[in-house]
């Protein structure tokens, strides 16, 4: 890892704007990141989007309605889990926030109903499906093409760029930009333009909303640490926020350690990144010093993304989340020590957090952990194939 960048002189205000609902501020930033850098076509579908978010996303019938489903289609609340054997092995008392159990296995689902339920408020009478997919993702994840193209989706493989989720964006993007009107370019991140990283927050904020009744209810207190994987965000941005302002609650997030700290061998934005634009928002990125953004790895498709969203890159330079990283090793390893001692098999990206905790937990001994456990490894089973249980060692 890289050493912490100094923090603003500001610090203390930017984590109270972003408690009292000031940020993002009308410009769509978080402090210095975020806004919108997005070809002047999408400029109105993304006027006309940020215009629902602000007259629907907190409308009292918007959220009855989008609650409903919640409970009824994807399966809320999701549980808070013990685990005490992993609580034995770590000396800690650790619970799972079980993500995996929601509908379609993962907490992606969140956000995909509601900003589906969005785009039909906004206009849109038929809701076909179109996914694009990095080819690379979709030979790892090829579980997950199959559910999809089963329950009618198109999946475009994607051979341009570097096949990965990068890739896929690009183009999705190009494909909104030819038909901002007709389509709707639903995003599953908490990156991209404005309102986007704020929309995917809110609708992902009901994971730590839940955890942290929960983990009161049935702990009898908050916890010492919540942490969860961080790619581009999502499902640690929707545990996160809700805990924002428990100031005794630490806060980690993991990312891709990948296989070593060069460029090209991790995905570590926030460990080792500096600030450029992608996919229409400033946010930290893995670019060279030329600023060419730059091919990543992760043994984990769904953290194999060079950038990450603007509130992170926000928490990051105020100091109030701290982003560490785990290798690809050290997420196998997690994994296969959750399946043995509590029967539960995480996603690659989920892993990652297990090995941040487990190695919080051995220098905070008998603490209190909130784990983002954000989906199921049943979709990563092509990759886990080629790591048999105990081939890799902690």
């Amino acid at each position: 890892m890289t050493a912490p960048a100094a923090q603003p002189d500001n610090a203390a205000q930017l984590l109270d704007d972003l408690l009292s609902g000031r940020l993002p501020d009308r410009r769509g930033r978080f402090g210095p990141f975020g806004g919108r850098y997005v070809p002047e076509t999408l400029v109105p579908a993304l006027d006309r989007l940020e215009g629902g978010v602000k007259k629907y996303l907190h409308d009292p019938a918007f959220q009855a309605e989008f609650s409903a489903e919640l409970r009824d289609w994807v399966g809320r609340p999701t549980a808070l889990t013990p685990a005490p054997a992993l609580g034995r092995a770590w000396g800690a008392e650790v619970w799972l926030k079980r993500e995996d159990l929601a509908h379609t296995g993962a907490h992606k689902i969140n956000n995909a109903l509601g900003q589906a339920m969005l785009a039909r408020l906004l206009g849109a009478t038929g809701l076909p499906c179109v996914v694009y997919m990095g080819e690379i993702d979709c030979e790892r994840q090829s579980p997950n093409v199959e559910r999809m193209r089963r329950l009618g989706a198109e999946v475009i493989p994607v051979t341009s760029g570097d096949r990965t989720l990068r890739a896929a964006i690009d183009e999705a993007l190009r494909d909104w930009v030819s038909d901002p009107v007709e389509t709707y370019y639903l995003l599953g991140s908490a990156v991209g333009p404005h309102p986007y990283p704020y929309l995917v927050r809110e609708l992902h904020s009901v994971i730590g909303q839940e955890a942290r009744e929960q983990v009161l209810a049935q702990a009898g207190g908050l916890p010492d640490l919540v942490v969860a994987c961080v790619g581009g965000g999502s499902n640690a941005i929707g545990l996160f926020h809700p805990f924002l302002g428990d100031a005794e609650v630490e806060i980690v997030g993991i990312e891709a350690g990948g296989s070593g700290q060069g460029l090209g061998q991790n995905a570590a934005t926030l460990a080792h990144g500096r600030p450029g634009v992608l996919h229409g928002t400033y946010s930290m990125l893995l670019h060279d010093a030329d600023g060419q953004v730059q091919e990543t790895h992760s043994v984990s498709a769904g953290l194999d993304y060079p950038g990450v969203g603007p509130e992170h890159a926000l928490l990051a330079s105020i100091g109030r989340v701290r982003y560490a990283t785990a290798s690809d090793e050290e997420a196998l390893s997690a994994l296969d020590e959750c399946c043995a001692l509590e029967g539960i098999l995480p996603a690659l990206e989920t892993a990652h957090a297990f090995a941040g905790a487990r190695r919080w937990a051995a220098d905070n001994p008998g603490k209190r952990i909130v784990i983002g456990l954000s989906g199921r490894g049943d979709k990563d089973m092509p990759t886990l194939a080629k790591y048999p249980p105990g081939r890799v060692t902690r």
